[in-house]
């Protein structure tokens, strides 16, 4: 009777995970997505590849708003990976450190600016096997750049609210971010990769809040059966 018991629990469980993930629920988030942010772009101001690259690297641990309070004075001073790789660990410090762990991020960056000088003539790579390869450019950090800067998408983008959303709507179930990235390739269309990461991550900000998400005011509500939402249709 065991044995029958945890069969049908089993069996219950998979019927209610091949339901979130039911063509018709993805493509109604989909719709959602697109008629909430229709225009949604990457939050982190830049005006090359180089620039979002370390506005990237220094959005870790930190939000967007305060990385484009930083970038301006920082690209001013050190406008290229080449003045990058020549500034000082001290100057880079100075003006990085409210961004926070401003000394990683500060070798991270000018060791950026070292390897694409040296290892790559001065551009970004555009791939993500070299992207990977930069000081500070993680596989997160490579798939914005990717995306944003070349319409290349080799992954999809898992922020923190990426990553939250993600699993509210029952889109993935793992506890990490790669394995949260790899659930969402399998299910959102490739096509939608770079748009999908975009869209969460403003409706984190305006919407689904990590501690009260206001469901009152999305449009995904009836969509979403997660045990913390604070209103219900």
């Amino acid at each position: 009777m065991a044995a029958k018991n945890a069969l049908t629990t089993s069996g219950t469980k998979k019927r209610s995970v091949n339901r979130d993930l039911a063509p018709e629920r993805i493509a109604a988030i989909l719709k959602g997505l697109d008629e909430a942010y229709p225009n949604a772009i990457c939050a982190l101001n830049h005006k090359s590849p180089w620039e979002l690259l370390v506005a990237t690297i220094l959005s870790a641990q930190c939000n967007d708003v305060r990385v484009n309070m930083v970038t301006p004075e920082l690209f001013k001073r050190f406008p290229t990976p080449a003045a990058m790789a020549k500034a000082s660990l001290p100057e880079l410090e100075d003006i990085i450190r409210t961004t926070g762990f401003f000394r990683n991020k500060a070798k991270s960056i000018k060791g950026a600016g070292e390897t694409i000088s040296k290892k790559f003539g001065g551009k970004v790579p555009q791939t993500l096997e070299e992207l990977i390869t930069v000081p500070g450019a993680a596989r997160k950090t490579a798939n914005v750049v990717l995306g944003v800067c070349f319409g290349k998408a080799e992954g999809v983008v898992v922020d923190t609210h990426v990553f939250r959303i993600a699993r509210r709507l029952g889109l993935a179930k793992t506890d990490t971010a790669q394995g949260v990235e790899q659930e969402l390739m399998k299910v959102i269309p490739k096509q939608k990769w770079i748009d999908f990461s975009h869209q969460i991550i403003h409706h984190g900000r305006a919407v689904c809040d990590a501690r009260k998400p206001k469901c009152q005011n999305c449009n995904l509500e009836q969509l979403c059966h997660s045990k913390d939402k604070t209103w219900h249709s």
